[in-house]
């Protein structure tokens, strides 16, 4: 006749206390957790609103550099030309690599314009002469844009903190506006919790 096999044993009563004690434990330390992670409210008022737009100009150059050959950027002309392998190993086969020069835009500096509310936000307008066909070495143009909309925040006791906002949201908020904003245990703000209203013309 086969053995029959053993009953598993209950856990002992030290092992169901030491459960019970892991699982209150665990939910006395939710209200410490949630308190290190949750943000705390500081009630602040907004100060100030700045905004800083700026335009980068691009001028023409003659520029030097190295590429494979059938890579080159257009309007360059090779200087010199030599049969290499890829050390990436993207090309199996020895390819021809090319040193070059050539114009090619570069953005070399910027013009910015700079404010705060109530004054609206206004684009630099940067003189820059008409560009030739084909433009000349020197020739300007503009470039790409950056826009950064900022409010200054301050508490009772003196901290300060500054938001950066997209431009619907920095219209939508302001001066002298007094809310609670959200920072965490490290002094950090949650820009997210200032309030303000879409502007009507966005």
């Amino acid at each position: 006749m086969p053995a029959m096999p053993p009953r598993p044993q209950a856990p002992s009563i030290k092992h169901r206390r030491r459960l019970f004690a892991l699982l209150w434990m665990s939910l006395a330390l939710l209200p410490l957790a949630g308190w290190l992670l949750t943000p705390s409210g500081v009630t602040v008022l907004v100060v100030q609103k700045t905004w800083q737009l700026a335009i980068e100009i691009e001028t023409l150059v003659e520029d030097h550099g190295s590429s494979w050959c059938d890579e080159l950027p257009s309007g360059v002309r090779v200087t010199l030309r030599r049969t290499m392998i890829d050390p990436s190993g993207a090309r199996t086969r020895p390819t021809e690599h090319c040193r070059y020069a050539g114009p090619q835009w570069r953005a070399l500096h910027s013009a910015m314009a700079e404010g705060q509310a109530p004054a609206p936000p206004l684009w630099p307008r940067p003189s820059l002469a008409p560009v030739a066909d084909p433009p000349p070495l020197g020739a300007e143009r503009p470039g790409k844009r950056h826009e950064r909309y900022e409010v200054q925040l301050r508490a009772a006791s003196g901290q300060t903190w500054t938001c950066r906002l997209p431009l619907a949201h920095w219209q939508g908020v302001t001066p002298g506006l007094s809310f609670r904003l959200q920072v965490d245990r490290h002094g950090v703000a949650h820009c997210g919790s200032v309030p303000g209203l879409p502007s009507p013309n966005h």
